[in-house]
């Protein structure tokens, strides 16, 4: 058996919450979260920022055995030289074992260096910290991470003089060179394993840029582990007691006593009602019936984590009102105003009157949906983007995370009733920034005449704003860029001096409809695109019948770019079955399991499938033909995108008569 060290990725998931070190790699139990590692980088983005880093500390040596005493054996030969870089160096002082990102000695000084790729526009560790003096919130996970490599590093190493550097992306940094990221490719070596490959040497000009910035951590390390105290089982301790009782407790493989918590709402441990029934374990289940005495049938009963936009967690756990049948509408300060549609405290109180009445009935605004719906002018246009934000820029001149739009989808609906898929555009050409052709087409489609746009949620908007500024900012010859520049202006909504301006045909946003005017207790707390298309696809006797046929994507009914006599109503278990769940699957080598959290997971930052296929496509060698059925595959989702904006209009449509 392998030793149970508390690793820096365990450590992580006890500073989360330490019950889950008891769940983590226990087969009996449900985990969530994506089990090929490779595969979460690129879905979080940043993936090449851990081989960048090593560029600005060359010459090292890499241990990428994994397993613990071999990589330990070589660390350590390596630390034997007076001068010496290792990546991925292996350190361990009784039960913890850490990899260091870059471990850098000269004589007895060590710099321990952790590669993130979250971005900063700082070179001090002071934006790390509140006006208290406290360090703010979305920091201390990567504090906490370099502090706890330090205690271990300079417990195991008494004899160095160690400095930990946190390594960021520079948000303000420009690239120097045109196609840098493309020298950054994605390999597999012969056990399977997926790495992130140099394919051609970086030059003087490529790392002029200096894209990534290391800053001192030995201020806010001191500060972790003399200066703040931690919570653990009720009782205050100092950080080496913190992780001392981390360590002891995995090692002997007993569970921490669980403290229900707002952080329980995305429990990777939490098994659905199927997984439960085919004998898999649920640690939210268990931590559920151990801190509340809970049994089977009070998670029947929907909580405070399934309430949309819910602000007072923390509150309502600790007044102990945890159920919906707990909270009043004073608790949730419901407010109503004289304005159309409901007020998010409204929502929250239907929502939660639906379900204490079992109440399965939508929830529709009629009168204030048909008057705006008078507005709209047709013909009716429905767009989708997929987009991208690569760490390390496409071209020169261009900062980390600046969006790419590489794709679109675009539905009409006539005034008589006619839909069409009009129109798409999708590039994934290795290294080209798309951005200025993605406007051109999607100008040449929106421009011949003045219908309504769609959009569903400020994506498409930030992206087009974005690419506005990029035009702006360009010092290059563009020959349209006034025209794309006006063209932008007029759909979008912007601010000048502060102040908000909208275009006179900026895009209506179905995502803002669909909260003021609609509700299916079928959504439970998600107004995903996603979650309201099998919603609306259960209520609609109108599109259950129109799309029980085969008439999307047939000859003389619904246009179609990429299906062909599609029936997209299917019955499992006497509901409508998740269209997306139809679609073929764009990788054959990702597991079901994470393909299902790529497509459909509400919390990735920087997209699903589509943004993950085409990181892949961008730098990872694939066969023409394969390469063929993936971009296939992409067409199919963005035009679902779309598709599904147009079926929530029919519905409704039908609704209001």
């Amino acid at each position: 058996m392998k030793p149970r060290y508390l690793t820096k990725s365990r450590f992580k998931l006890a500073m989360e919450c330490p019950t889950k070190l008891f769940y983590t790699g226990k087969k009996e139990y449900v985990d969530n979260k994506l089990e090929d590692p490779f595969l979460e980088a690129l879905a979080e983005g940043g993936f090449q920022v851990g081989e960048l880093a090593t560029a600005y500390y060359p010459g090292g040596t890499n241990i990428d055995t994994l397993d613990y005493d071999q990589a330990l054996n070589e660390t350590n030969e390596l630390l034997k030289q007076d001068n010496c870089v290792i990546y991925e160096a292996a350190i361990k002082y009784d039960d913890f074992f850490i990899r260091v990102d870059i471990l850098q000695k000269e004589g007895n000084q060590i710099k321990l260096i952790e590669v993130k790729a979250k971005s900063t526009d700082a070179r001090t560790d002071a934006v790390f910290y509140k006006k208290d003096g406290g360090f703010l919130a979305g920091w201390k996970p990567y504090i906490h991470d370099i502090a706890f490599q330090s205690y271990v590093a300079q417990q195991a190493f008494p004899q160095y003089e160690i400095t930990p550097y946190l390594m960021l992306v520079d948000k303000n940094a420009k690239s120097s060179t045109d196609g840098l990221n493309q020298k950054f490719k994605i390999t597999q070596d012969h056990s399977g394993r997926k790495h992130v490959t140099l394919a051609e040497e970086l030059t003087e000009e490529d790392l002029a840029g200096e894209l990534l910035v290391a800053i001192n951590m030995e201020n806010a390390c001191y500060k972790v582990r003399y200066e703040d105290t931690y919570t653990y089982v009720n009782e205050e301790v100092d950080f080496s007691e913190l992780i001392k009782n981390f360590a002891s407790m995995y090692k002997q493989d007993q569970i921490i006593e669980p403290i229900i918590n707002s952080s329980c709402k995305t429990c990777e441990f939490k098994a659905s009602d199927a997984a439960l029934k085919d004998g898999m374990k649920s640690g939210y289940h268990e931590c559920f019936k151990s801190s509340l005495q809970w049994e089977d049938k009070d998670f029947a009963e929907d909580n405070i984590f399934d309430l949309w936009d819910c602000r007072k967690t923390p509150t309502f756990i600790q007044e102990g009102k945890i159920k919906f049948a707990d909270v009043s509408k004073e608790d949730i300060g419901f407010k109503e105003d004289n304005k159309p549609g409901l007020t998010r405290t409204e929502r929250q109180w239907l929502q939660i009157e639906k379900s204490l009445n079992n109440d399965s009935k939508i929830y529709l605004d009629k009168e204030n949906l048909k008057n705006e719906m008078k507005t709209w002018t047709y013909p009716l246009h429905f767009i989708d983007f997929e987009t991208s934000s690569p760490a390390i820029p496409f071209n020169k001149g261009r900062r980390p995370y600046e969006g790419i739009a590489f794709q679109f989808s675009h539905h009409m609906v006539h005034e008589d009733g006619k839909i069409e898929h009009r129109s798409e555009y999708l590039n994934t050409e290795p290294g080209f920034n798309p951005n200025y052709e993605f406007v051109r087409r999607l100008k040449s489609e929106l421009e011949n005449d003045n219908g309504t746009i769609f959009k569903y949620s400020p994506h498409e908007n930030t992206y087009l704003t974005m690419i506005y500024h990029q035009l702006q900012t360009d010092e290059s010859f563009i020959k349209d860029k006034d025209e794309l520049c006006h063209f932008i202006r007029e759909i979008t909504e912007y601010e000048v001096d502060k102040k908000k301006i909208e275009g006179p045909r900026n895009m209506v946003d179905l995502l803002k409809l669909v909260k003021s005017y609609y509700y299916d207790p079928y959504m439970k707390g998600s107004n995903s695109i996603k979650v309201v298309l099998p919603s609306i696809l259960n209520s609609s006797d109108y599109l259950k019948e129109k799309y029980s046929k085969p008439i999307y994507g047939a000859k003389d009914s619904i246009r179609s770019l990429n299906f062909e006599n599609e029936t997209w109503i299917e019955f499992e278990n006497g509901q409508v079955k998740d269209p997306y769940k139809l679609l073929p699957k764009l990788f054959d080598d990702v597991s079901d399991k994470d393909y299902e959290y790529l497509n459909l997971h509400e919390e990735l930052n920087n997209g699903g499938a589509a943004m993950t296929a085409y990181e892949r496509l961008q730098f990872e060698d694939i066969p023409h033909e394969v390469r063929s059925e993936i971009e296939k595959g992409m067409l199919k989702y963005c035009e679902l995108d779309t598709l599904a904006m147009v079926m929530i209009y029919e519905a409704w449509a039908d609704m209001i008569k």
